[in-house]
């Protein structure tokens, strides 16, 4: 039978009256049409309103197109958690560019690799980070236009550019900058598959790889943010999370998508968390689970009291009970979220039933520690066999690798063929995260496919272990790896961190205390004290553990 075309496919086509690229970008034309006259972004005792910040941003675009920059060029940025930082998310875009938001942790040497792979053709850069942005224009042999963000209130430091940002703005087009229509004038994306940022992985070993978002999955996903944390016009939005992390996990466009308030942090300290939280009235944020532990094992004296309850999101492990139960008495509620920077930040969250308002605090955190269910914005994902391709059963016991497909997955890693077409073999972005599926739908982490210990033959999750050491009121972090034996194959080598200097607990008491809370093959042969390496993003580094955990045998 001959397949004739529908009638809702006669003549009718996309034209700019019914079809527009998707692009965050819009989210600030909003927000400034809307809300000119509200505090869009603070930072120390400076203020900036919505229609402020949209020509800042917009003085930025001028002032790039004025130097030549246009579409598929690469603007990179290393700034902490300070306007710029958060303009350039708008701005560089604006005139058609990529961002590169730089990882202010990593060395000289990664930040010039990522320079020069992206063809970056110029650098905004604060002057805090001057001796190391220093050491990477060492290594750069391309042309690279340097501009100096000279911040009072940062650490200050050598300038290494021949303008200075606040200058560079001046010398945009203010005529411009002031039109409150932005169509006309900024550069909007001719597809929404353009590219709209680039981010470097933290890899473990070899080169990191770029991570290349679109607009399409940036505005979905800022979306998802907006709708899984209900933020609105009074959201007051504190950043503990880098902006360079997935571009804040798109906070940075989901806070103005909601005409919420941007209060910037160049520092994570927790006085300034807590002041910042007791001043403003701040009343959500993100972090690494390492934010929730320097949170609440801050000296007394930097915890001060708030009135509104503040709604922590957090990626990682999941977070202990004993740090639930710790947050929730400081006047936190915690989230747990799920993502990577594959999937443009959180993809997944644990979506809160109201039947477990009844549930003791142990129950809750068992549900807590589940990664849950998908982003409203995300299309699909599930726990697949990655031999079969074919779903696991919905038993809480079988284990498989979380895949994705959506919208809200990269174009791709930069000039690197061979690792993209590998990440999506199969029609699926394969996370390496292995889990479980229940019954209810909701899914949960048990692992990374590199970190479950085999001993004897039995599969040990690390992060099982782990939850039961975060128990322990003397360990405040903990990670847990595989030692090689010559018996079992492997057993389970347990790092931890104390609380405090003067906490006393050793060895036996930590294998102890495990032995009573696990099938005795799960429970660390070897405990080793003294504080965890990390990734630049707060990561706790496991192949370093495990190099470490070598030696010990």
């Amino acid at each position: 039978m001959a397949v004739e075309e529908s009638i809702f496919d006669q003549e009718m086509g996309k034209t700019p009256a019914n079809h527009q690229p998707l692009t965050p970008l819009s989210f600030l034309a909003w927000a400034a049409r809307v809300y000119p006259n509200k505090i869009a972004v603070v930072h120390g005792e400076s203020t900036f309103t919505y229609r402020e910040f949209a020509t800042r941003c917009r003085l930025l675009a001028s002032a790039l197109k004025k130097l030549g920059i246009s579409k598929g060029d690469t603007v990179a940025i290393m700034s902490p958690n300070a306007p710029p930082m958060l303009e350039a998310h708008y701005g560089v875009p604006m005139s058609g560019a990529i961002l590169n938001a730089l990882n202010f942790r990593l060395d000289g040497p990664t930040l010039a690799f990522t320079l020069q792979h992206c063809e970056a053709k110029i650098l905004i850069t604060d002057t805090e980070f001057s001796s190391i942005i220093k050491d990477a224009l060492a290594h750069v042999t391309s042309d690279l236009l340097v501009i100096d963000i000279d911040d009072p209130l940062g650490a200050g430091g050598e300038r290494l550019g021949e303008i200075d940002y606040d200058t560079f703005l001046s010398g945009g087009d203010y005529e411009f900058a002031q039109n409150i229509n932005f169509w006309p004038t900024v550069v909007w994306p001719d597809d929404e598959w353009d590219a709209i940022c680039l981010n470097y992985t933290s890899g473990t070993t070899g080169n990191p790889k770029g991570v290349v978002f679109h607009h399409r999955g940036a505005f979905l996903n800022a979306m998802g943010g907006l709708t899984v944390s209900a933020l609105s016009k009074d959201s007051v939005y504190l950043w503990t999370l880098p902006m360079f992390h997935c571009n804040g996990w798109c906070y940075t466009w989901a806070v103005t998508a909601a005409g919420g308030t941007h209060v910037c942090l160049r520092q994570v300290e927790t006085a300034q968390i807590f002041l910042s939280i007791r001043n403003h009235g701040v009343n959500v944020m993100c972090g690494a689970p390492i934010i929730l532990n320097m949170i609440l094992h801050a000296p007394e004296t930097h915890k001060v009291t708030f009135d509104q309850q503040v709604t922590a999101y957090t990626g990682g492990a999941a977070p202990p009970s004993a740090v639930i139960a710790g947050m929730e008495r400081l006047g936190f509620k915690v989230v747990h979220l799920y993502g990577l920077t594959e999937t443009y930040g959180p993809s997944t969250f644990c979506a809160w039933q109201d039947a477990w308002d009844e549930l003791g605090l142990e129950e809750k955190a068992q549900k807590m520690a589940r990664q849950g269910v998908r982003y409203p914005t995300l299309f699909d994902q599930s726990i697949i066999d990655p031999e079969t391709m074919e779903d696991v059963p919905a038993d809480g016991k079988t284990i498989g690798e979380l895949m994705i497909r959506s919208n809200t997955v990269m174009k791709g890693y930069l000039k690197n063929p061979t690792a993209t077409d590998a990440a999506f073999a199969g029609g699926w972005f394969h996370t390496g995260d292995l889990g479980v599926l229940h019954s209810d739908g909701y899914i949960e982490i048990k692992d990374r496919s590199k970190d479950i210990i085999i001993s004897g033959g039995e599969n040990i999750s690390s992060l099982e272990v782990e939850e039961a050491l975060y128990k322990h009121p003397k360990i405040m972090e903990a990670a847990v790896v595989a030692r090689p034996d010559e018996k079992w194959g492997e057993t389970p080598c347990a790092f931890v961190t104390l609380v405090s200097d003067d906490a006393t607990v050793d060895e036996a008491d930590v294998i102890e205390y495990c032995r009573t809370r696990m099938a005795s093959f799960k429970v660390p042969r070897t405990v080793v004290f003294g504080p965890l390496p990390k990734t630049s993003t707060g990561k706790i580094q496991k192949y370093v553990l495990r190099e470490r955990a070598k030696e010990l045998s």
